[in-house]
């Protein structure tokens, strides 16, 4: 399967080195989820370096750490499990002036053997259906840990923040979706936005396959390790189609999974977007 080859190293390091990538030393996978379009709201973009996606943090260099401080990073969001941390000795790291915020999507019971054995059984599939049954998964575990991020953004809108999880893709990927949507972006966007992850995460690709050949399912299989490391636009597409079906939609979903009102959306909405007029967009 060709989408999962190693990609060309100057075709990484050159998307990596241009919007929407931010280089944060130490950290893999780190975009900002700013300058998009709204179609919803004509003349207005999501707000430049005020969310920015990446993987796990653990590593993060001093200079990645000015970095982050520079961008007026207030808060990171760690969505990932007390099991993986462990698992992966990659500990919350210590930034000064920064608050860490542990919020995991999945406790630690979903990480029992028999949980796991299923979960990796999807991913190793690789197909659309399967991820799609991942993702619902995390959206129905996942209401306290997004409303977490949600609030920020209705309450510091002028605080920037890192969401992230152990690879930057699966929650991560979700809970991006789920801000982008808010603030109008349409889904082509969205899809494009999470299938860049299959670049962002190309620095660590021996590292996270030398991760998944300590689990047994993966060991002796190759090809269902590469499933997972898989990060398809029509993946997000069909995803984001099955949102609006099963979920009636994001406004419908973080009423009902994360209590937020509708004076509370409309605050979140106006606090994600601002005019395009001075700004270049990703579009």
């Amino acid at each position: 399967m060709h989408d999962l080859d190693p990609l060309d190293p100057t075709y990484v390091a050159e998307i990596l080195s241009k919007p929407p990538f931010i280089t944060v030393p130490g950290v893999i996978n780190v975009r900002d989820l700013g300058s998009y379009p709204s179609t919803t709201h004509p003349g207005k973009i999501t707000k430049p370096n005020q969310l920015l996606r990446s993987a796990e943090l653990s590593g993060i260099t001093d200079e990645g750490k000015t970095i982050l401080k520079d961008l007026k990073v207030t808060k990171v969001y760690d969505l990932r499990s007390d099991t993986e941390i462990r698992k992966y000795d990659a500990p919350f790291p210590k930034i000064e002036g920064v608050d860490v915020v542990h919020i995991p999507v999945f406790q630690t019971a979903d990480y029992s053997p028999e949980m796991m054995a299923k979960r990796y059984q999807l991913y190793a599939s690789g197909k659309t259906e399967a991820f799609i049954e991942l993702y619902s998964q995390i959206l129905d575990h996942g209401g306290h840990s997004f409303g977490a991020i949600l609030r920020h953004v209705r309450d510091h809108p002028n605080e920037g923040c890192v969401f992230h999880c152990t690879a930057g893709k699966d929650r991560t990927g979700i809970m991006a979706a789920i801000l982008l949507r808010l603030a109008g972006v349409d889904d082509e966007a969205i899809a494009q936005d999470y299938a860049l992850t299959r670049v962002g995460r190309e620095p660590a690709r021996e590292m996270i396959m030398a991760r998944l050949a300590k689990e047994p399912l993966f060991a002796s299989n190759n090809e269902a390790a590469l499933n997972m490391f898989t990060c398809r636009h029509e993946t997000m597409s069909a995803f984001l189609k099955h949102f609006d079906e099963k979920y009636g939609g994001v406004e419908q979903y973080v009423r009902q999974y994360i209590g937020l009102s509708d004076k509370d959306i409309e605050t979140i909405r106006n606090n994600l977007l601002v005019d395009a007029g001075s700004q270049t967009s990703n579009d």
